[in-house]
């Protein structure tokens, strides 16, 4: 895709239950000339079937403190005693190739790479309803009522910061939430900031025009 304008960064945030990886596999499953999702730089051990380069881009703790310092993350941060954060690099590779990179990421990781890519869009998912939210978290059959109720709590926080988002994409069916979401994008394509070299070219052309005026 070498031939292709630029990417555009896409961030994907939501609740938990909300179906964000489903629905991301799927947009990446159903477009793959499209998208490439970013991969995550993490200190913690490969489990099972994880690859070096697939799943995450596994580094030592010496190694993760040195991309630090190299200011090699967009976003860093530490979860039970792991690092993990979002490559700048493989980010910027695949943009410069054309590719259009999904970036799934919880609400503080997001607003970090906003500040450092501006031009990232900042896309929310939600469930058509809190009930909803609840009978999905439920639905899974893997949590205790207080981590239930953890969750909930937790989206009540987030729901407060939902209005710094771009947009905010109802998840009712997946088909129709990942249209709306490659339909999103692919309007992004057409604004001025990302049509500069376009918008040059027709200026330029078009003043031998203008010599009569």
């Amino acid at each position: 895709m070498s031939d292709q304008k630029r990417g555009i960064l896409t961030i994907i945030s939501g609740f938990s239950g909300a179906g964000k990886g489903t629905v991301v596999h799927r947009l990446l499953e159903k477009y793959p000339e499209k998208y490439k999702l970013s991969i995550s730089a993490t200190t913690r051990s490969p489990r099972n079937g994880e690859q070096h380069g697939v799943h995450y881009f596994f580094k030592s703790d010496e190694e993760f403190r040195q991309m630090i310092e190299d200011d090699a993350f967009l976003e860093y941060a530490q979860y039970v005693a792991h690092s993990y954060g979002t490559p700048r690099q493989y980010v910027e590779e695949n943009l410069a190739a054309g590719y259009d990179v999904i970036l799934e990421i919880e609400q503080q990781g997001a607003f970090a790479v906003k500040k450092a890519m501006p031009e990232a869009i900042l896309i929310f998912l939600t469930p058509p309803s809190i009930e909803e939210l609840e009978r999905r978290l439920r639905g899974r059959q893997t949590e205790t009522e207080e981590v239930i109720a953890s969750r909930l709590a937790t989206a009540g926080v987030e729901a407060e910061k939902i209005n710094q988002y771009d947009y905010v994409v109802i998840n009712d069916e997946v088909e129709n939430c990942v249209e709306a979401i490659h339909r999103l994008i692919d309007a992004e394509h057409q604004r001025t900031q990302f049509n500069g070299a376009k918008i040059q070219e027709l200026q330029r052309d078009l003043q031998a025009y203008r010599k009569g005026e």
